[in-house]
């Protein structure tokens, strides 16, 4: 590591001083008039508290340039550079280094050769340290330089021996997203299976389904059971980080057996500048909204600060009968001392829906008519949905010595939905439609906790960087149900039906508890100044299930433990290049044999699914790509030809993906990316399934996303995304398909000023043309419609 303080006079670095933990996307107010570059940067450095260096002589400018609003430090020396053939790289918490792109060195006045930038790195309270802290935004500011990887803590990619994305929130902002599946599914291995306009969010990864419902496979601040279960507000989020891969290891078990990944939500934190942000909202049909952003921090130090959020929207949606009331409300405390750090997150999130739109199902030998447009919506306008979502999250970090940490957390949730719809069965190729709307009530408990130490030291000239962690989830889901009237319908022309009325289920009754232990031990061995890393561990598990009938007697139980194993090294022969490669292991929770079964009532172990992955990365200072190739199998239960229900069925994926992300030029971002993936029954016992892709699972995806800040209006950015994902089979058998699909969304981006007050606002179209499509299929096999062409804009001050 070369301090600033070394740095500063060698480079010519604006040198004020740091500040530690600051978020690094954090806003700063800023009125510069710079004549010359240099100046320019001094201003940003002294306004903004960053170290920003550079090793070459810096060009000259002819008209003076204004820097002035509310910006981050990327987007503020982005419009200092707007026009040169200089850009940057953000190295560390408040430090960037520019970079020239003409030459990758160049000579000075005096003969001498400046090199290559040198990475400056800003302290940080423990090298241990996960709370507070975040690596940096990579150039182009979509997505960051690191995350979270689980118990392993904060890694940049370049020594992760996974594939990773973690989405900024000045992504996330410029995307308006308006959930977190809006986030995840840019990254090119994500595939959202649910329809628009429902109750609920699932995902793909990998080719492997991500199910939300009573419990969550998505973590918040690296922990399961505390993020709302069924979809979850991106206003929360600070950075949404995809872990590509089985993940039993560094996150444990998924509650709900996922094992093609781990989407984790970062939340917000109160940076060291006042942060008060207002946010107007119309769009996504007929529906308005505001949402406030405040951050401030107290204390001689600023080590106390508090992040509160707030939210509300209402309104008709874009689908056909269709109305939308949506509200949020979150508060993130955090304590930063010398020594001790500690978060407290509180979050209340409501969703009511009239007539939310279901996923549709084929009667047995129908074949898949065409989709309807994207507005047309089967649900009844008197069926509806509610649901409520209650969560809070303690952690806590102890530096012992400079070496030593001690960690912890402490959190849960409560979920409640109340609803009435059903889900329609495709009776013929006319789209006619059969339908049973249900009342369901359902209440669902969660606690989680983990505890452990992180520890560096070294053996010889071996580094290591240990970390032992317990941890305990825990759930009790309560249910309640009663059926209406059968009703038939149209996809396209939906046909109004009188309004039931059915009462609240008067059983409410426990359904299902289910509790996960775990004990894991992970070490990453680094020699060579960390250019050869190396990281072992393994997570011994326990999973426990009671399941109880709908009188709320006793039916089944689940007793069972695995060891799941992880090892990963990252091998770095150059500057710029960093190898992978890894073997993981995912576990997900073993069936009970049906009453059909010879072994009617056994309990299967937990099913090991096994991931062999290798790739490369390469990081040009400014953009960054990665290529990866990867094996994953997963088992499944079956009856055999003696009748024995048993864990010998397999799917197999194999895959290819390919990323590119980053400032491509001074007013150029783009992030690109696709999945190629070859998935298989390879086990089954049924000739008609053996061989054939898994229901739902693409052969290919790939997105594009690409910003320009444009030249004839100062403070415009246009952008545009296209999302392409390939033909899905929708039963096992390969008997039906939906087709491939291709949609392309349109954005633009204008800041400016009213007064002293910097505005931002932002304008979308999704779906421009317009196109009629199934989006996806879940792992039931229930068909989601595709989104139709929809408008949205909002208006945001940061003052």
């Amino acid at each position: 590591m070369v301090s600033s303080a070394i740095v500063a006079p060698i480079l010519g670095v604006a040198t004020p001083a740091l500040a530690q933990d600051q978020v690094a996307d954090q806003t700063y107010q800023f009125d510069i008039e710079a004549d010359t570059l240099a100046a320019g940067i001094a201003d940003i450095g002294r306004a903004s508290g960053w170290n920003i260096a550079y090793t070459f002589n810096l060009p000259t400018i002819d008209e003076t340039v204004q820097v002035k609003g509310s910006l981050t430090v990327p987007q503020a020396i982005s419009h200092l550079l707007r026009g040169t053939e200089l850009s940057y790289k953000v190295t560390a918490d408040k430090s960037v280094i520019l970079v020239d792109r003409t030459a990758s060195a160049t000579t000075a006045d005096d003969g001498t050769v400046q090199l290559r930038p040198i990475d400056v790195e800003a302290t940080q309270t423990s090298p241990n340290a996960v709370i507070n802290t975040l690596p940096a935004p990579y150039a182009g500011n979509m997505v960051a330089s690191g995350g979270r990887v689980g118990m392993l803590g904060n890694k940049d990619i370049m020594d992760t021996p996974f594939s990773t994305t973690s989405f900024t929130r000045e992504k996330i902002e410029n995307q308006q997203a308006g959930t977190v599946a809006d986030v995840a599914k840019q990254d090119p291995s994500v595939r959202v299976s649910s329809s628009s306009g429902g109750m609920l969010d699932a995902y793909y990864i990998r080719g492997f389904p991500i199910n939300i419902g009573n419990s969550s496979d998505i973590a918040f601040d690296g922990i399961y059971g505390v993020t709302p279960s069924y979809r979850i507000m991106s206003d929360l989020a600070e950075r949404v980080e995809v872990v590509k891969g089985p993940t039993a290891l560094i996150y444990g078990m998924a509650p709900n057996s996922a094992v093609g990944g781990t989407i984790n939500i970062v939340p917000k934190r109160a940076g060291d500048e006042d942060l008060t942000a207002i946010k107007g909202t119309f769009g996504r049909g007929e529906q308005a909204g505001a949402h406030a952003d405040v951050g401030r921090r107290f204390g001689e130090n600023n080590e106390f600060g508090i992040r509160l959020n707030a939210g509300y929207s209402d309104g008709d949606t874009a689908l056909d009968n269709q109305t939308r009331t949506a509200r949020l409300g979150s508060a993130a405390l955090d304590y930063r001392g010398e020594d001790f750090r500690a978060t407290l997150d509180l979050i209340n999130q409501r969703e009511d829906f009239n007539a939310p739109s279901r996923e549709v199902r084929l009667a047995a030998g129908v074949a898949l008519p065409d989709a309807p447009n994207g507005a047309r919506n089967i649900t009844q306008a008197w069926e509806w949905s509610e649901t409520e979502d209650n969560t809070a999250l303690l952690r806590a970090e102890y530096d012992i010595n400079d070496s030593l940490m001690v960690f912890g957390g402490l959190g849960g949730g409560i979920s409640e939905v109340d609803r009435l719809f059903g889900y329609p069965v495709i009776q013929n190729s006319a789209g006619d439609t059969s339908d049973t709307p249900s009342r369901y009530v359902f209440k669902s408990y969660r606690w989680s906790s983990d505890a452990g130490i992180r520890v560096q030291f070294d053996t010889a000239a071996v580094n290591h960087s240990l970390t032992l962690q317990a941890n305990y989830y825990g759930d009790r889901l309560k249910k309640g149900s009663a059926n209406g009237v059968g009703l038939t319908s149209n996809i396209y022309d939906p046909i109004n039906r009188p309004a039931q009325s059915v009462a609240k289920p008067s059983n409410i009754v426990t359904r299902s508890k289910n509790t996960i232990t775990g004990v894991a031990l992970a070490d990453t061995l680094s020699v060579w100044d960390e250019r050869v890393q190396l990281t072992l561990g393994a997570r011994q598990q326990r999973v426990e299930t009671d399941n109880f009938d709908a009188n709320g007697a006793a039916s089944d139980s689940y007793d069972e433990s695995a060891l799941s194993p992880m090892a990963g090294i990252v091998v770095k022969p150059w500057e710029h290049v960093s190898v992978y490669t890894n073997y993981a292991e995912g576990l997900s929770k073993g069936d009970i044999a049906p009453n059909t079964a010879n072994n009617a009532g056994e309990a299967l172990a937990p099913y090991v699914t096994k991931q062999y992955e290798a790739g490369v990365k390469l990081d040009f200072d400014t953009v960054a790509t990665t290529a990866s190739v990867f094996q994953i199998t997963k088992p499944f239960g079956q009856l055999n030809a003696g009748n024995v229900y048993t864990s010998d069925g397999e799917q197999r994926n194999r895959g290819i993906e390919l990323n590119v992300f980053g400032e491509v030029s001074p007013s150029i971002r783009l992030m690109a990316g696709a999945m190629f993936i070859d998935a298989e029954m390879t086990s089954t016992s049924s000739a008609s399934t053996l061989g054939k892709t898994p229901v739902g699972v693409p052969d290919f995806q790939a997105n594009v996303t690409a910003e320009w800040d444009t030249s004839f209006v100062d403070g415009l950015t246009l952008a545009g995304t296209v999302i392409h994902t390939g033909k899905q089979f929708v039963d096992a058998a390969n008997t039906n398909s939906v087709d491939d699909w291709t949609t392309l969304d349109l954005a633009a981006y204008y800041d400016f000023e009213v007064g002293k007050t910097p505005l931002t606002v932002r304008g979308t179209v999704e779906n421009v043309f317009d196109n009629e499509y199934w989006s996806g299929v879940n792992s039931w096999s229930m068909i989601s419609q595709g989104a139709p062409r929809t408008f949205y804009v909002s208006l945001t001050s940061k003052f």
